[in-house]
């Protein structure tokens, strides 16, 4: 067999709603979510090995496994012995997105090496499929294979695109702090949360109405993660201070993100953070549908 190579944009993704209904008899949350994905993104690098049955991989950042703890090592793993493919893999992750930011980095390269092998095997997977097998690696990859604007629901697996977002600009603030998402989903009380009106986003996304967007966008997991890590609510509230429309946490968290339509105000704030955060950048949204990926 010969060797081949591909690179995979893999986008870092916000939740512009978030709400979980209930918890499934597994422990599982169920999930009911407007995602996007935006042009902060990582590259990664898969090239095949044909005489060899190792997969490795390899990132610029100190943070993350090499091992079969690497979500990029489980899905080319995942994929590999779901279609009896008998070669190795080298991934090699050049990482731009903050790790345990709640932007989904590593469900996003666990994504690009579903996209890439798919296209290397020629396994002719569609997204829906490759999709259902993300999910097996984690709930926030069947959203990441496709990575536009889209509802997401059940356990993180049925992606339903939505079309474009209303033009905006987005700037996203990383505290110093890491949060772990387990450790958030089991301080649900589904008797006390405040559930979101998702819907209400997805028909303001659909009609291009950025004003109504903006008074329906929230995350139900904001209220629990902020209890450990004010700053959150500072962030949040510096943001909306200083001219966002609206600012909130991302997934579990720690990063908020805030939003404008124009350009000179998130410049405007993203400069206001710098002094205050470690972590800070100006992004806007992206949809890799409308990409090319780079094959050799």
């Amino acid at each position: 067999m010969k060797q081949m190579e591909i690179s995979e944009k893999a986008p870092a993704k916000l939740n512009f709603s978030l709400d979980t209904p209930f918890r499934h008899q597994n422990g599982e949350p169920e999930w009911k979510m407007v995602m996007i994905a935006v042009d902060l993104a990582d590259y990664v690098h898969i090239k095949t090995l044909p005489d060899s049955r190792e997969i490795t991989v390899s990132t610029n950042s100190g943070f993350l496994p090499s091992d079969q703890r690497n979500l990029a090592y489980q899905a080319a793993k995942v994929l590999r012995d779901h279609y009896c493919i008998n070669e190795g893999v080298e991934i090699v992750i050049d990482k731009n997105i903050p790790v345990a930011a709640g932007m989904g980095g590593g469900s996003s390269d666990a994504a690009a090496v579903l996209r890439g092998l798919n296209r290397l095997w020629d396994l002719g997977l569609t997204k829906a499929q490759l999709a259902k097998i993300g999910l097996e690696i984690d709930s926030d990859v069947p959203f990441c294979v496709y990575s536009e604007p889209a509802l997401v629901t059940g356990k993180g697996e049925i992606v339903t695109p939505i079309g474009p977002l209303p033009p905006l600009k987005i700037v996203i603030a990383k505290p110093r702090d890491s949060v772990s998402t387990p450790s958030i989903l089991r301080r649900i009380n589904y008797g006390k949360i405040t559930h979101q009106d998702v819907d209400g986003v997805v028909a303001a996304i659909k009609a291009g109405n950025y004003e109504q967007m903006v008074t329906k966008m929230g995350n139900t997991l904001e209220a629990i993660t902020a209890e450990r890590h004010p700053d959150i609510l500072r962030i949040k509230q510096k943001m909306l201070k200083f001219g966002c429309d609206a600012a909130q946490m991302s997934g579990s968290g720690p990063t908020v993100f805030g939003i404008s339509q124009k350009s000179s105000r998130i410049q405007h704030i993203y400069n206001s953070l710098r002094g205050f955060c470690h972590e800070v950048y100006v992004v806007t949204p992206y949809n890799l549908d409308k990409q090319n990926t780079c094959l050799k």
